[in-house]
Parts: C-alpha cells; sequence; structure tokens
C-alpha cells in the first residue's frame, strides 16, 4: 500500500521518522528550496511524485532512481492531482452576492466553461487531467467517510418553494437527528433539500430557512447557463445561517458533466467529478447503508437499477437498503419499485426493499439494518 504526502509537514514528519520514499507519493509540492531537496536524499525507487516541483539535477537523480514523475498541466482551472474534497467556499470564490453575475468568475463555473470549450470526448490531454482529478477526487471521499454513509437520489427539478422540497428538507431532518451521514448528487432540488434538513437538525428552523429561500424558488432552466439567475439562487442559498460541526454530515457528489446545474451551498463538502459515470457508480458504492429514492426522472431511475444490479450480485458488499419513498409515485406514476422487487425474490435484497408513504419508517428502516450489520 502506497503512503500519499500532500504537504511539506507531512514529508517531514515522514523523514523524521527515518523513513525512506519507496513506493511513497507525492503531491503537489515544491522542493526546490535547499532544505526541501534535501529531503529526497534517501531511496526513491517506485516513488510517484504527482505535479511536484524539483530542481533539475534532483529530477534526473529520481529518474535514475526509478521514480515516476507525472508533471504540472498548465493553463488548467482545476488542480490536476487533488487530493482533498471541495467546499462550497472554494467552489465559489469569487462570487459577490450583491452582484448576482460574478457566479461567472467562479472555480466552479469556469472549470465548467472550460470543459464546454474542450468538447466531449476532450483531447487526450485534457481527458488524462481529468481522469487523474477524479481518482484524486475518489481517493479523498474514501478519507472523509466513515461508518455506513446513506444516500438520498431524486430530482433536480423541485423548486423551494414546492410541497415536494419542503417534504425532501423533513426527510433531511430526520436523517440527521438519526445521526447519518448523508450523501447526495450535490446539485440543486433535492439534492440540496435534504442537505439542508440535516443539517438544520431540527423541524422549528425550517420555515425560516424556506421564507429565506422563496426568493430564488429556482436556479434556471433547460440547459442553458444564465450566471445572474444562478447567482441570485446561489445568493438565497448562502443567506441561511446554518451550523458546521467538525465532521461533515452532508456530502455532495455533483459533475460538471451537468455543469449547468451547480452545486448546492448546503453540502458541507463536495466530491465534484468530471466524469458522471464515475460519480454515479461512485455514489451508489459508497453509500454502504443503503439510499432513500425520492421521485425523480430518467437519472434517477438509472441510479435505481444501477444500485439494485450492486445489490443482485452482491459486487461491492452485501445488499444495502433500497427505500423507495412515495408509494404512489414508484409503484404506479413510474413503476420501478415492482420490477425491483419481483428480481429480488429469494435474495438477500428482497429482506432491504421498501416502499413507504412515511419519512419515519424510512429513517427507522435505515438504522434498522446500520444495527444488524
Amino acid at each position: 500500500m502506497r503512503i500519499e504526502i500532500v504537504d511539506l509537514p507531512g514529508l517531514r514528519k515522514h523523514r523524521e521518522n527515518g523513513l525512506d520514499l519507496r513506493k511513497t507519493v507525492l503531491v503537489g509540492l515544491d522542493l526546490t528550496d535547499p532544505d526541501d531537496d534535501s529531503l529526497l536524499k534517501t531511496s526513491l525507487d517506485g516513488a510517484l511524485l504527482l505535479g511536484c516541483t524539483l530542481r533539475p539535477e534532483t529530477q534526473r537523480r529520481a529518474h535514475a532512481a526509478g521514480a515516476l514523475l507525472f508533471p504540472a498541466v498548465p493553463g488548467l482551472p482545476y488542480e490536476v492531482y487533488r487530493s482533498r474534497l471541495y467546499t462550497p467556499a472554494e467552489l465559489f470564490e469569487g462570487f459577490d452576492a450583491t452582484q448576482p453575475e460574478t457566479y461567472a468568475l467562479t472555480p466552479d463555473a469556469r472549470i465548467y466553461q472550460h470543459t464546454q470549450e474542450q468538447g466531449h470526448p476532450p483531447d487526450p490531454l485534457h481527458a488524462l487531467a481529468e481522469r487523474l482529478h477524479d481518482h484524486g477526487i475518489s481517493e479523498a471521499l474514501d478519507d472523509v467517510l466513515t461508518g455506513m454513509p446513506i444516500a438520498v437520489m431524486g430530482g433536480h427539478a423541485l423548486t423551494r418553494d414546492s410541497e415536494g422540497y419542503r417534504g425532501a428538507v423533513e426527510l433531511g431532518v430526520q436523517l440527521g437527528q438519526a445521526g447519518f451521514t448523508v450523501l447526495t448528487g450535490g446539485g440543486p432540488g433535492a439534492m440540496e433539500a435534504v442537505p439542508l434538513g440535516v443539517r438544520l437538525a431540527d423541524k422549528s428552523g425550517v420555515d425560516d430557512a424556506l421564507a429565506v429561500l422563496a426568493s430564488a424558488p429556482r436556479f434556471g432552466s433547460g440547459r442553458s447557463v444564465d450566471p445572474a439567475e444562478i447567482g441570485r439562487w446561489l445568493a438565497a442559498g448562502l443567506a441561511v445561517d446554518l451550523p458546521t460541526g467538525e465532521q461533515p454530515r452532508t456530502i455532495g457528489l455533483p459533475t460538471w458533466f451537468y455543469g449547468h446545474e451547480p452545486p448546492n451551498p448546503f453540502c458541507e463538502l463536495h466530491a465534484k467529478y468530471f466524469e458522471n459515470s464515475v460519480r454515479e457508480e461512485g455514489l451508489l458504492t459508497v453509500a454502504t447503508g443503503g439510499i432513500i429514492y425520492t421521485p425523480g426522472s430518467a437519472g434517477t431511475v438509472q441510479e435505481v437499477f444501477q444500485d439494485y444490479t450492486q445489490n443482485h450480485y452482491g459486487s461491492v458488499g452485501p445488499a444495502a437498503p433500497m427505500v423507495f419513498l412515495g408509494e404512489r409515485f414508484w409503484t404506479e406514476e413510474v413503476p420501478a419499485a415492482p420490477l425491483v422487487r419481483e428480481l429480488a425474490k429469494g435474495r438477500p435484497a428482497e429482506r432491504w426493499i421498501l416502499v413507504t408513504d412515511d419519512a419515519a419508517e424510512a429513517v427507522a428502516f435505515l438504522a434498522t439494518y446500520a444495527s444488524v450489520e
């Protein structure tokens, strides 16, 4: 197992402990200072240096010693060798709530614009850079997650002034009170309503939060990006006063593939990806405590069957709960639940399928699974 070192204090401690750098991974370090350069005067066989800056003579020695050096890629609006998740403050840096159009200046908007300029698929250089970034995000997500996180899936189209949005917020309150770490797709609609509820902690704050959000009930429409419209939506979200604990309870997994949908400001951290397929499969895989499906469209239905496939074959561990919240929707309007139940007959997954209209029952079902597993 390789040891990953992402800052100079960590490298110094590693060397002070008498350890060499064989099969270590150094990420984004500037090692041109003589004192820092001296830290590399040890065995480097099999070391992996990602985006590090070295003195020319040290670079030659590292190559000769069998190290692999991946250079920094210039001119990109993102860190290729990223080793941590994004905070909303990072994604929205430079945004001025009094000037909503400044959303266009944020790293989130600029990175999306960059992907649009590259086309799909991007050329090999940018494709490789994006894959390396996404690999780092997946590793950072694994480092943050503990216990048995649960995920809530649902559509982006819920407006903040709708009853469905309120219901998703209240579901989040109950999940937060039950102590779950909650993952969502990280975008608008149900994906932001649930994290909002988790962080509100109790229902007493729901009305006040929704009153603040009422000034900007939707982020936009279609696949076009109107920075001012998104900025107004974002400004209203940032105006909600929310507590932040020592450990993140809400993590979003958005994607620049759907970059016209901005990440929401309520998730404490975002694992934002370029490749949507990696993001979707990853979200289903790390939600080891189960998944609640609220009404959604094609993307949510796709996730239902991706999730069930994992449960059917046990490809990523024991079958985890699948909770269909909204009985009429999931049995009549979009009858995915009956098909999943039919496929699960006689299998371990059958026990962990629930169709209900009761959020409290859904939360209790997940809690039961956590206590059993």
